[in-house]
């Protein structure tokens, strides 16, 4: 009950955070606009925001098509063959992965077309798709990381709220990388006891399927090796990839970090001074220093500032330098 509200209390303060701002009621949102406003809202970054649920379900939608496919096209497939639904859909889920055992390898020109429109398809529904699974499954377990790394410190929720906070990207890939060790030891026991492999050659398969390498001189051929393979492929082969992707944002945060640190406490010198001074008028005020601050640490450009004070300009109809409440609303 405890880390269950530990979560709760870490996404709302994301979906606040997210939002910056509690947004008015409809009714009072209308009577505070003008009626010729349009919304404030800004517009999404990318032109399509799907949630979890939608992008499931194009996920099933892709495997219940891949799998009628290729079970029509079945007797054009040669290879180590169990039950026709079980295969074409465990021939889906490799194919989609990358993994590409081997262990059935399309014949005939248009089972390969086929399996060429599959895979590249899969490669970017099943990417965007399973690796927003991924987060989402990452995002609400990271709590339960940071919890039991303090679990002999005596940290409030507040102080593990703030403490996944800050080091967001670092508890995230700690959960995945968790979460793959997981995956490597259920499916190396499972390939022991349900494929008869030795113990190194279940682990040897492991990493060649979690890798994508695939070589194809193990795999699964049972039916129930393969039931379980269409799940644990799908899991194992994406959070391996989302690893890596938090490797890059963790590598990356650390250099940002270290740089805002030298930033923030290097000491200034007469030539910082003249160049913080946008308005020229000899001395630097608390937005000017802010300003210069934050063009060194890279996070504003720039021509990204001017045009932000071409906006300005344009609101400031009466040219005093500031913005009034007369400024908006002529």
């Amino acid at each position: 009950m405890a880390e269950d509200g530990l979560k709760d209390a870490l996404l709302k303060r994301r979906k606040h955070d997210q939002k910056g701002r509690i947004l008015p009621s409809k009714e009072n949102y209308h009577r505070q606009q003008p009626q010729n406003q349009t919304s404030l809202n800004p517009p999404p970054i990318s032109g399509v925001q799907l949630s979890l649920k939608q992008v499931a379900i194009f996920l099933a939608i892709y495997l219940a098509i891949g799998t009628i496919c290729f079970f029509l096209v079945r007797d054009q497939i040669s290879g180590r063959k169990t039950n026709g639904i079980l295969d074409s859909m465990y021939f889906c889920v490799v194919t989609m992965t990358t993994v590409g055992y081997g262990d059935l390898v399309p014949e005939t020109n248009f089972a390969k077309l086929l399996a060429c429109v599959f895979v590249f398809m899969g490669m970017g529904l099943g990417g965007f798709a399973l690796s927003k699974a991924a987060d989402y499954i990452v995002e609400k377990e990271e709590i339960i990381v940071v919890k039991a790394m303090h679990i002999h410190d005596a940290c409030g929720l507040n102080e593990i709220l703030n403490e996944a906070e800050r080091y967001k990207v670092k508890y995230k890939f700690l959960t995945v990388l968790i979460l793959i060790a997981f995956l490597a030891i259920v499916g190396t026991v499972f390939l022991s006891i349900f494929e008869n492999m030795t113990f190194f050659d279940a682990f040897y398969c492991v990493c060649a399927t979690i890798t994508t390498l695939g070589y194809g001189d193990k795999s699964f051929s049972s039916s129930r090796g393969r039931l379980f393979a269409v799940f644990w492929i799908l899991m194992s082969t994406i959070s391996l990839a989302q690893m890596f992707v938090y490797l890059v944002e963790l590598w990356t945060e650390s250099r940002q970090r270290r740089l805002v640190d030298w930033v923030l406490h290097r000491k200034l010198t007469i030539q910082d001074i003249e160049k913080a001074d946008l308005d020229n008028d000899k001395r630097v005020s608390p937005a000017e220093y802010v300003v210069y601050k934050l063009k060194e640490m890279g996070l504003v450009s720039e021509q990204l500032i001017m045009n932000v004070m071409e906006g300005f300009n344009d609101l400031d109809v009466d040219h005093s330098g500031t913005l009034t409440v007369n400024d908006v609303s002529d």
